[in-house]
Order: structure tokens, then sequence, then C-alpha cells
């Protein structure tokens, strides 16, 4: 899995990647959790990057989600 993810890569992906990402990010921040609880945590960073990468997923389906709403209105006017 990469390190960074830059909003102009995540764009290039299907809304069913994003979604499948968005996934595996959630349950590697519930493991990061549980690991960080029980002091076994070695990479504390990677928290970070994790919780900024899942924002940013849901900022980009939800800008998809305006975008599409705006379209429909567009046309039905």
């Amino acid at each position: 899995m990469a390190d960074t993810y830059k909003p102009a890569d995540l764009r290039a992906k299907s809304e069913d990647e994003l979604k499948a990402l968005l996934i595996d990010l959630k349950r590697e921040q519930i493991n990061q959790r549980f690991s960080a609880a029980t002091g076994q945590s070695e990479n504390t960073s990677r928290v970070k990057v994790v919780r900024r990468a899942i924002a940013r997923i849901k900022t980009l389906a939800t800008q998809s989600k305006n975008r599409a709403g705006a379209k429909t209105s567009a046309a039905e006017s």
C-alpha cells in the first residue's frame, strides 16, 4: 500500500476502488488504535497518514456526489 495518498491519484481511481481503499484504511486505523493501546505500535506516524487519507477519500466522495447532483439539477431545469 502506498504511504502517500495524493488527491490527483485518488481522483484517477473509480468509485469502487475508493470504497475498497476506504474499507482497508479503516481496518488499518482500528489495528493502529489497538496496537497503540497495548503499547505495541512501532510506527506512530502512520496513524496520522491513515487518518488524513480517510479524510481525503471522504472529501473526494462528497465532491463527486455534489457534482453529480449539480449536473442532474441543471439537466432538469
